[in-house]
This record gives structure tokens, C-alpha cells and sequence, in this order.
């Protein structure tokens, strides 16, 4: 009978542990790609961060001094118990600045390591052939024969395809002439590992454990490959909602796409002849049953443009690697140099090419859906081929458009409504070129409403080149508004004469067309906060809504005094007739409709507290209207201040 003593529980243990050890491992088949020399960081589907816990690895030089020209061994173990690893990458590096590669390492007979040349050096770096399970690798250095100083070891190691150690550093290792290096020195203290470190960083260089590390989608972005994603300017910041890059290796043609936003239901990267959407080809990547599925697609022009699969080939493209982690996108496709769609050719090699990133919240039954997230082209059209920093097209006319109308409906056309209806007898008896000073000054503010507001309706139109395809009813209620506008002045140009009976007609209906203008406009502008492309903050509705409130009370003062004005609002309804109409050019009459006669050398009762009161009401508005104005124009102001601060 089979007795269980101390010896078999020790022998089941280690065949237990062993069994563990072998878990299967990812690696990059193939070792780490040269465009990671700098940062020895594994691009893992681009959604894994280095491990900042202390690694399981050691980094063992055979000697702590070594003369100029001789070789050492220096291994890279699994730890006392043996720990699998998959991939590796090491390099030595000067402990002094400017920390550059120093030596090379002879191949390995076992070929489990094939040799890297960094910067433009030959066999200077050396990472795995092949992902399989390994417990230990032993290389070969040979020190340069004109350098003088200490070197230390940096290696990356990955226990796992998302388990991985970045820059773990060996003891130093002092060069000093080959005729006074010792047969033998021990090895000598380990430096500490710092997950923060860059590998060829001082050790003695403070560092900052609590920062967030920037995310491996942006290694190599500006060096190796272009980067371009959304807002503006954020790669150099780090910060993308969303991003892609072009990677290009003679007629291989890669690009990547990241969303950074956890909720997209796709990321999506266009080309196109311009920095409009319409007669694109597109690649999207899209999450589907916990995978992700690159397709191809074609974006449609006209009013009603929009991505379709539809005739679109789908064998031109091909995934390469994704990932999907806590929902953020990730997918790696390459294209063939040349597509045709719809008799269109897309030559990647010998055609510019502008790129637009997408990202959105929705699906269509055969393409993406709006990217409610947010949409940018780049400025220019680039050859992809040509590594570079690139900037987001302009929204110089989109924040113009934005601009001018918060100052025609917020600014203007609020005085000059003010003006009209509360000021017809105040500064009586003062005209210019014949004109009462309420009207010449209502004139002005609505002549200013009307050219903003036309200049604004066609800097719109051009930047977008179509309807806006976006599901918010700012842009019917603003073509809505922008109509009543034109038609007021024509309305006012063909006014019946102050004594026609058609005359009250005209009066209600250009009062109602201008309230009915403002009320909208102001309503427009509430629907634009929640423009994508338009990039204002919640808030803003805050800011519209304090103004809303003044502007009301303003309203209500006033016609409590014009009531007192009048000695009650329903004692003389001839006399309210004359003050609260708008008369128009019959105020330089001296005669009413009905023959009443008014006095022209006095101003009404309270005329000092209008004035005075407007005084306020214009600082007031005019406060307004510049806080609402930076708003649109610095969009996104939260990022704009955080860049500039």
C-alpha cells in the first residue's frame, strides 16, 4: 500500500508547481519591433500598461568590472522559483548622460534571442525569437573598445501577453582598460526597480509614482509613425478621445485606431480629398460579441451623407490585432496601397490623403453611426508614407458663425427691442438727420442684428458644405430664425404711412416677427450647447439662463414705470397706444393718428431712472455677451485653459 510521507507531499508539490508554471503565454512571436528601442515598451494591442509592482526577474551580469573589448554573460532569470516568461527585450545603456546604448551582443547558439539594431547602431539590442515559455536566457556582450565608465543592463520582460515589466535594471557594470580589469569580480549590488523609470533615465533622477503613465498607443507617434486624433493638438498632450496612426514599411500600409471613451460603439479613421465627409473611404473597427470587426466603408456626399458598407469591398483590409478592455477600442488593420470604390480610386502610395477620426455612441444597420463623440480632419492632405505632427483643420469660420450670433440675438437685438418698446419718450425733442434718437438707435441695433446674423447663416454653409447631418434641431430652428430676420427690414422698407389703416397691421406683425426672431434665436442657441462639433460645456446653458432672467426683470421694471408713467395701464389706451407701438418714422411728427397733440420738449415721467437704468442693463449685456462669446470661441474652454494655465 502506498504510504503518503513527507518525501511524495514534496514530490506532488513541485509537480503541482511545475504544472502551474506553464501557463500559456502571449508574446509578440516575433520580438519587440525596432521602433521601441527608445521605450522598450510592448505595444500589446495597445491597451496593456507595464506592471509597477516589483518584477519577478532578475537581470544578472557574470561580473561587476570588465575591460574594454571582452565579452561577459549576463542572464535573465525567472526568479528563485523558476517564473516562465514569454518575451524579452535588453539593452545596456551608459549610467551617465546621455545614457546611449553601449556595445553589442553576439548571436545565441539555443537562438532563443535574436539581436536589434538601435539607433543606428548594429546588434547593440537583443530580444526573443519565439513566445514560448522560457525560465531563463543567457547572451553574450562585448564591450565597446573606447568606452570608460559604468553601464547597466535594462531589460523588458513579459510574463504574460497583458503582464509585463518595463526597464528592470541590473547591477552596474564598470568598463575600465582591458590591461588593469580584474580575471574576476563578483557581482555587485542590484539597483532597485522603478516601474516609472524610463530604462535610460538616472536612478538617482527624482521620479513621481503617482502619475498616471502615459498610454503605449503614443509611443513612437511623430518618430516612427503619424499620429492624428481628437481634440486638436492631443497627441502632443496625451490626451485623445480618440486617435489613429499610419504606419508605413515600403507598399505595407498599417494604421491604428484607439477610442479612449468607454462607452463608443466604434472608432473610425476616413481618407479623403478634403476636410469634408462625402466620397471617403473608410476604415472602422466596431465591437461586436466581445470582439472587434475592422470593416471597410464609403461615405456618401451630398445632404445626406453617410458611411455605407454597402458595394464596398471588404477583402482589401485586413485585422491584425485588437483589443477590447473595460470598453475602451483598440484594432490594428492593414489596407492594400490601392482600393477602388464606386469608380473611385484610392491610391495610398502615390495620392495625398487627408484623415479624419471619428468616434460615436451609435450603429446603422450597414455602417457607423453620427460621431456624437466627437469628429476632426487633419489641415492638410499628407503623404502617408512621410512621418509628421499634424494639426486639426481650422474652426475659424465655425467659431465666427458662433460669435456672431450670440452678439446679434444676446447683444443687439435685446437693446434694440428694449430701445423700441420702452423709450419712445425719453431724449424728446433730440434727432439726428431728422430721426428720434430711440428709432436712429433701434435702426442701428437691428441693421447690426440683421448683417451678423446673414454673415453668420453663410460662414456656416461653408464650413460645413452641406446640411448638418447631426440629430438636434438647432439647424432647422436656425433657418427658421435666420428668415424672419431677412424679412424685417423689407417688411420695415414697405411700412404703410403713419396714417394708413393699414398701419396697426404692420405694427403687430413686425412686433411679432421680431420677438418671434429673438425667442427662437435664443432657443437656437440653448440647442447648440449640445453640438459635437461645437465643443461648449453644460454650463453655458447656466450662462443663458442668468441672462434670460436679467433680461426679464429688466423687461418687468421698465413696464411698471411705463404703467406709472401713464397713471394706470388702462386709463388712457390712446396714450398707451402711442408709447408701447412701434410708430416708427412717424415719431418726427408732432401729430398722433387721433389728432392728439403731445408735448415734444419734455421728456416723460422718469426719464432720469430709464436712462439709468439702461446704462446698467448695456454694462450688464455687455458682460454677457463677452462671457458667452469666449465661450464659443475658446471651445473646449476647459482644455484651452487647462493647456494655457
Amino acid at each position: 500500500m502506498f504510504r503518503y510521507n513527507s518525501k511524495n507531499f514534496l514530490l506532488h508539490l513541485l509537480v503541482v508547481l511545475n504544472t502551474l508554471s506553464w501557463t500559456p503565454i502571449m508574446s509578440l512571436p516575433q520580438g519587440a519591433p525596432e521602433t521601441v528601442c527608445d521605450t522598450m515598451l510592448p505595444f500589446h494591442g495597445g491597451g496593456f500598461l507595464p506592471q509597477s509592482t516589483v518584477p519577478p526577474f532578475n537581470i544578472v551580469p557574470s561580473t561587476s568590472v570588465i575591460g574594454q573589448g571582452q565579452t561577459l554573460r549576463v542572464d535573465i532569470q525567472g526568479g528563485p522559483f523558476g517564473i516562465n516568461f514569454g518575451g524579452f527585450m535588453i539593452q545596456a545603456r551608459n549610467r551617465n548622460p546621455p545614457y546611449q546604448i553601449i556595445g553589442q551582443f553576439n548571436p545565441t547558439l539555443d537562438g532563443r534571442a535574436k539581436l536589434m539594431n538601435c539607433e543606428n547602431s548594429v546588434n547593440n539590442s537583443a530580444t526573443h525569437s519565439n513566445a514560448r515559455p522560457k525560465t531563463d536566457v543567457s547572451l553574450e556582450w562585448l564591450t565597446p573598445v573606447d568606452f570608460l565608465g559604468q553601464v547597466i543592463f535594462n531589460a523588458t520582460v513579459a510574463q504574460q501577453y497583458d503582464t509585463f515589466w518595463v526597464g528592470i535594471p541590473s547591477n552596474p557594470v564598470q568598463v575600465v582598460k582591458r590591461d588593469v580589469a580584474p580575471s574576476y569580480s563578483p557581482p555587485g549590488t542590484r539597483e532597485p526597480y522603478n516601474p516609472t523609470r524610463v530604462p535610460y533615465v538616472p536612478l538617482n533622477e527624482p521620479t513621481t509614482t503617482t502619475q498616471k503613465p502615459d498610454d503605449p498607443f503614443y509611443v513612437g507617434c511623430g518618430r516612427s509613425k503619424t499620429c492624428f486624433g481628437f481634440p486638436d493638438n492631443c497627441v502632443k498632450d496625451k490626451s485623445c478621445k480618440a486617435v489613429a496612426s499610419t504606419i508605413v514599411r515600403g507598399d505595407i500600409y498599417e494604421f491604428e485606431l484607439k477610442s479612449f471613451e468607454n462607452n463608443a460603439a466604434y472608432v473610425a479613421l476616413g481618407l479623403s480629398d478634403d476636410n469634408k465627409m462625402g466620397d471617403d473611404l473608410v476604415i472602422e473597427c466596431v465591437p461586436q460579441n466581445g470582439q472587434i470587426s475592422a470593416y471597410s466603408s464609403y461615405t456618401a456626399g451630398g445632404p445626406n451623407y453617410a458611411a455605407t458598407r454597402a458595394g464596398v469591398p471588404q477583402n482589401t483590409h485586413r485585422l491584425l490585432d485588437y483589443s477590447l478592455i473595460d470598453g475602451v477600442i483598440y484594432c490594428k488593420v492593414q489596407r492594400e496601397p490601392v482600393t477602388i470604390v464606386k469608380d473611385k480610386m484610392f491610391d495610398l502610395i502615390n495620392s495625398k490623403y487627408h484623415l479624419l477620426v471619428a468616434a460615436g455612441r451609435s450603429l446603422k444597420e450597414s455602417g457607423v453611426g453620427y460621431h456624437d463623440i466627437g469628429r476632426l480632419p487633419s489641415a492638410q492632405p499628407i503623404n502617408l508614407a512621410v512621418v509628421q505632427d499634424l494639426s486639426g483643420s481650422s474652426v475659424l469660420l465655425l467659431r465666427l458663425h458662433g460669435a456672431f450670433m450670440i452678439a446679434a440675438w444676446i447683444g443687439t437685438t435685446s437693446l434694440g427691442i428694449l430701445l423700441a418698446r420702452y423709450f419712445k419718450q425719453t431724449w424728446v425733442g433730440s434727432q439726428t438727420c431728422g430721426k428720434d434718437q430711440w428709432f436712429v438707435w433701434h435702426r442701428v441695433c437691428m441693421v447690426t442684428t440683421w448683417t451678423l446674423t446673414m454673415v453668420a447663416f453663410v460662414l456656416i454653409f461653408v464650413e460645413l458644405g452641406a446640411w448638418s447631418a447631426e440629430r438636434n434641431p438647432h439647424a432647422i430652428l436656425g433657418v427658421i430664425t435666420t428668415f424672419l430676420c431677412f424679412i424685417q427690414p423689407i417688411g420695415a422698407i414697405f411700412r404703410p404711412a403713419p396714417n394708413s389703416k393699414n398701419r396697426p397691421f404692420f405694427n403687430w406683425a413686425h412686433w411679432l416677427g421680431g420677438n418671434l426672431a429673438h425667442i427662437l434665436a435664443i432657443v437656437t442657441i440653448f440647442f447648440a450647447v449640445g453640438l459635437t462639433k461645437a465643443e461648449l460645456p453644460q454650463w453655458m446653458d447656466w450662462i443663458l439662463v442668468g441672462f434670460i432672467v436679467f433680461h426679464v426683470i429688466v423687461h418687468l421694471i421698465y413696464s411698471v414705470f411705463l404703467c406709472m408713467q401713464i397713471a394706470g395701464c388702462s386709463s388712457d389706451r390712446q396714450q398707451t397706444q402711442r408709447v408701447n407701438t412701434f410708430q416708427m418714422g412717424e415719431m418726427g411728427h408732432h401729430a398722433m393718428r387721433n389728432g392728439m397733440k403731445l408735448e415734444r420738449n419734455m421728456d416723460a415721467p422718469y426719464a432720469r431712472f430709464r436712462k439709468g437704468l439702461l446704462g446698467v442693463y448695456i454694462v450688464v449685456l455687455a458682460l454677457f455677451v463677452v462671457a458667452l462669446i469666449l465661450v464659443v470661441v475658446l471651445a473646449p474652454i476647459e482644455e484651452t485653459l487647462k493647456s494655457s494655465l
